[in-house]
């Protein structure tokens, strides 16, 4: 298969992006030792053409990204903003789906049809914040909720869901070794066969 990782992170002082580039390297190696072709991306360097090139190209995009304020960082939304705008003449979606005087529904324009993505996270929230009613802030919503939007953006282009993987608790208390362990086994279980 044809696997396209882009590296979502954003530089701060306080978080320089090691973990994210860390994680993009596991996936790069293990996907390509399970005989994958990879090609690699960042937010902080790309040019339009060449990024949507690259997911017609891929059968599989692995978004890695740090959690900023409960999303993608603003650069991968400019990215987004600026690759997935100019791909909406056909290249990654046909508009929104809908046509004149059609009974079209609005998002079912994506040509990225049989096509796959993948969400890799790296939150600052201990996994304890998620999927527990008794939480305060999130109240029992999950990682895949809280990224609802970021699935609508690929579901626009067709595309379908694999599972998603999240570090926890980055900053605070990091388990960086057995994060990396943790998402080589969910690369090989996802797209191992």
């Amino acid at each position: 298969m044809n696997i396209l990782v882009i590296n979502g992170h954003h530089y701060y002082p306080f978080s320089e992006g090691h973990l994210n580039k860390a994680m993009v390297n596991v996936a790069s190696e293990t996907l390509t030792a399970l005989g994958h072709s990879v090609r690699l991306s960042s937010s902080e360097d790309y040019e339009v053409a060449e990024e949507i090139e690259k997911h017609q190209w891929a059968d599989v995009v692995i978004l890695q990204s740090p959690v900023n304020w409960m999303g993608v960082s603003w650069k991968m939304k400019k990215y987004m903003d600026e690759v997935y705008t100019a791909g909406m003449g056909g290249e990654l979606c046909a508009g929104d789906g809908r046509h004149r005087d059609t009974d079209d529904q609005y998002g079912t324009g994506g040509t990225l049809s049989g096509k796959k993505y993948m969400l890799s996270l790296t939150y600052n929230a201990p996994k304890e914040a998620f999927d527990d009613e008794g939480q305060w802030l999130l109240q029992g919503k999950g990682v895949d909720d809280m990224f609802l939007p970021m699935h609508l953006n690929f579901r626009f282009f067709d595309m379908e869901a694999l599972n998603t993987f999240a570090c926890f608790d980055v900053m605070k208390n990091p388990d960086t070794e057995n994060d990396k362990i943790r998402f080589k086994a969910h690369l090989e279980s996802q797209l191992g066969g």
